[in-house]
């Protein structure tokens, strides 16, 4: 009894198995965007729309497919969902470049392929045009540019070229900024510094207008606390004095 009874509870659980409904292994399933079956760089401009389409190979049965930009992801219609699928970039903007969109394999996310937008444009500059700042301090001409391909700078005074001092001037570049700063400012310093930035997509400038103004006369504060507290007391003295005076009058 107990060798049949062992016999019906392995057929049982055999049954068991062969009606469950388990998923179609994903070997050999494969997805590709824009023709492409391995991550890949997609070079575009500013403006014109793009658009990605992701594609389910090797499929015998329909599968659903995911979108994501970055790790967020992208919400879509439902007849845009099964064995192709596809997503518009529009307009193309700086705040894309070097977003990362994949398309995922809904039942195993481990299928999937991504695309990095490589998103080119000119330099476009900004920065506080015009500084005032007192002689002998320190002053700071910061640029800030933005471009895709990194831009290569070069700083000009009064349409010349600028020629930097040792001591006098420092300069400091980064992918995005531009720093032109000058230590303890002289007259000679007075005028207009243009930040030119070079990229093979075109050229950007930015004046900058540098004032030099006289230096504030610095009152010592020990010497008018010490007036203050001297007419001070002379008042308090020259009230006592005459408070017999005061009280005859009241």
């Amino acid at each position: 009894p107990g060798e049949v009874s062992r016999a019906a509870f392995v057929g049982r659980a055999w049954l068991r198995i062969l009606k469950c409904p388990c998923p179609p292994p994903s070997a050999g399933l494969e997805l590709s965007v824009n023709n492409h079956a391995a991550d890949f760089t997609l070079s575009t401009a500013l403006g014109p729309p793009i658009s990605l389409s992701c594609l389910v190979r090797n499929s015998s049965q329909a599968e659903e497919l995911l979108w994501y930009r970055g790790d967020g992801q992208v919400g879509l219609k439902d007849g845009n969902k099964v064995n192709i699928s596809n997503i518009c970039i529009s307009p193309v903007n700086e705040s894309d470049n070097g977003v990362t969109f994949t398309c995922k394999l809904a039942r195993d996310k481990s299928v999937q392929v991504s695309v990095i937008l490589d998103v080119q444009f000119p330099p476009r500059l900004s920065g506080e045009e015009t500084l005032h700042v007192e002689e002998d301090k320190d002053a700071t001409l910061t640029c800030n540019s933005k471009s895709n391909p990194q831009a290569q700078t070069t700083w000009y005074k009064d349409n010349h070229s600028l020629t930097l001092q040792q001591n006098h001037h420092e300069f400091y570049q980064t992918s995005e900024v531009f720093r032109l700063s000058i230590k303890k400012v002289k007259k000679s310093d007075n005028g207009t510094y243009t930040c030119l930035v070079e990229s093979p997509l075109g050229n950007g400038t930015r004046d900058f207008h540098l004032v030099v103004e006289d230096k504030k006369p610095v009152f010592p504060k020990e010497a008018v606390i010490a007036a203050v507290v001297v007419v001070t007391v002379t008042i308090l003295f020259g009230i006592v004095a005459r408070k017999d005076k005061f009280f005859k009058v009241w």
